[in-house]
């Protein structure tokens, strides 16, 4: 059965300004569907990328990468999920809505003891430092790492992630109220852009060394400071371009560094079958559930608010994780 709900939309990429809230009509779920509730939903920066048209998507659209809430009714096939199951989504677009037709395979049941909004704030960052962290250049007891953007939503997880792996954490801020949240949720040593310097600080942390592995979310603006702070053989990880992409550069660059390594991995393809998925989504929960990792929600929106949720984001004027309550 049909249903009208409201969501936000977008006809055209651009600026904040370009979301709208309408009310859309959506259909039953089909074959190998659910239709959820949603209940609590999160503000990435992928859906940044995309509302700026960084990442192509078909208009118009209801935007929105990663929400949590309650299954309503199952499409033919669905088996490993039932009416009433508090659930995560984990694909859009769609997301931004009271309500939407999601991807059975991508929707994961949650733990009886995790609330909605808690899930929403930081399944999709929490899994994006399982495998950053555990799989795409696993981080060693001992060893001293950089995290770019260490008071962000994913910055943060990053930071006790990393501290419970036994490392090191030399991570990037913007301004000194950042320096502390950092601090406070496992970062050694918070480096603040325009005050310190990334490279200085670095050396002085390493004897000169350079660390194994440099994790960018940042792109344009930190890529030169990223690859100077690495050890020969070292691994730049650029997961992100919330500054812009990084621009154009030459191979031999890498070797006159010392032989780096540069990879731009997305969650997608590290969570590519429903096993990676499922396992990927259980190291998380336990990651929470011991208290290894805690969740910080620095600020909630109104759903009809979600323009000014972006732009606040895109300006870097938010901390932790950005949950928006149709």
């Amino acid at each position: 059965m049909s249903a009208t709900t409201r969501a936000a939309r977008l006809t055209r990429c651009g600026g904040p300004q370009v979301l709208e809230l309408a009310d859309t009509v959506l259909d039953p779920p089909g074959a190998g569907e659910v239709r959820v509730r949603n209940t609590a939903i999160a503000l990435n920066f992928y859906d940044i990328y995309e509302r700026r048209g960084l990442y192509p998507v078909d208009l118009p659209v209801t935007p929105g990468s990663e929400s949590a809430g309650v299954v309503e009714a199952l499409g033919a096939g669905v088996q490993h999920l039932a009416e009433g199951d508090r659930v995560a989504v984990l694909s859009g677009p769609g997301n931004c809505a009271e309500a939407m037709n999601a991807d059975a395979s991508r929707v994961v049941r949650l733990p009886a003891d995790m609330e909605e909004t808690v899930a929403a704030a930081m399944m999709t960052k929490a899994m994006t430092v399982e495998y950053l962290l555990e799989r795409c250049v696993p981080v060693r007891r001992g060893q001293t790492i950089v995290f770019h953007a260490a008071a962000g939503g994913v910055g943060l997880i990053a930071c006790q992630w990393a501290r419970a792996l036994g490392a090191r954490v030399i991570g990037t801020v913007s301004s000194d109220a950042k320096a502390r949240l950092a601090r406070m949720n496992g970062c050694h040593v918070p480096v603040i852009w325009g005050k310190d310097t990334l490279e200085e600080v670095v050396s002085a942390e390493t004897g000169g060394r350079g660390v194994p592995v440099v994790f960018d979310s940042i792109g344009r603006t930190s890529f030169e400071s990223s690859l100077a702070c690495l050890a020969p053989r070292g691994t730049l990880v650029s997961f992100g371009q919330s500054s812009g992409e990084p621009e154009p550069f030459r191979m031999l660059l890498l070797a006159a560094r010392g032989s780096i390594f540069v990879t731009r991995p997305t969650l997608d393809d590290y969570t590519a079958t429903r096993l990676e998925l499922e396992a990927s989504a259980r190291r998380v929960f336990d990651m929470v559930g011991t208290g290894k990792v805690k969740v910080t929600i620095g600020q909630t929106f109104d759903l009809a608010d979600i323009a000014t949720a972006h732009e606040l984001m895109e300006e870097r004027r938010t901390t932790g994780s950005t949950v928006l309550i149709p």
